[in-house]
């Protein structure tokens, strides 16, 4: 039996047009797994408003379930990491809710002693006042060894939406437990300039 929730791989085309660039998403449908434990992923990625996202967890205890996810936005990327610390993999899923991929966050799926899966979001850039100074978008993500990075361009007042002049913003995240789950906990954020 599936369980619905609404949360808001690697396949992208490119296609250039006279005035913005747009973003083709191709489907998901691939297995990621260390060792014997690991996730079948699927999202058809047909349309930014609305897309089902289907997780299945693979050499889990017996109590665990497929679970379906209704979500705003497409699944540019799926990655496995230890972001708990309990020595199973969890689930990293890159979601960008705009037709330009542009705004993205990331949804992570933690395994709880291969037993069960629970959902957790990155807090959305846009909302936290401690990083969202010069904030317009342009997320990249990446995993380092249990950790989540975000980067994104700073746009100063006045800058042009494709040359942002004020640097580049890293935020390091850890998983952290929170009532019963998890959260991604900010651990630092820092600039630095431009490499141009």
């Amino acid at each position: 039996m599936k369980h619905l929730f609404f949360l808001l791989f690697s396949g992208l085309s490119f296609f250039f047009g006279s005035a913005n660039a747009q973003v083709l998403v191709n489907k998901i449908d691939s297995t990621l797994k260390n060792g014997k434990a690991g996730y079948h992923v699927i999202c058809r990625n047909k349309n930014v408003d609305q897309n089902e996202l289907t997780i299945r967890p693979v050499g889990f205890d017996n109590s665990a379930r497929e679970q379906g996810f209704m979500i705003r936005g497409r699944v540019t990327k799926a990655q496995i990491d230890d972001l708990n610390n309990d020595g199973y993999p969890d689930l990293v899923l890159y979601i960008y809710s705009d037709s330009n991929v542009l705004f993205g966050s990331v949804y992570a799926i933690i395994s709880s002693g291969n037993k069960s899966m629970i959902p957790c979001a990155l807090p959305d850039a846009m909302m936290d006042g401690k990083i969202n100074t010069g904030y317009k978008g342009h997320d990249e993500f990446s995993l380092l060894e249990g950790y989540l990075m975000q980067k994104f361009p700073i746009y100063k007042p006045g800058d042009d939406k494709n040359k942002p002049t004020g640097g580049i913003r890293s935020v390091l995240y850890k998983m952290v437990p929170d009532n019963g789950g998890f959260k991604f906990s900010m651990i630092r954020a820092s600039d630095s300039p431009n490499s141009n």
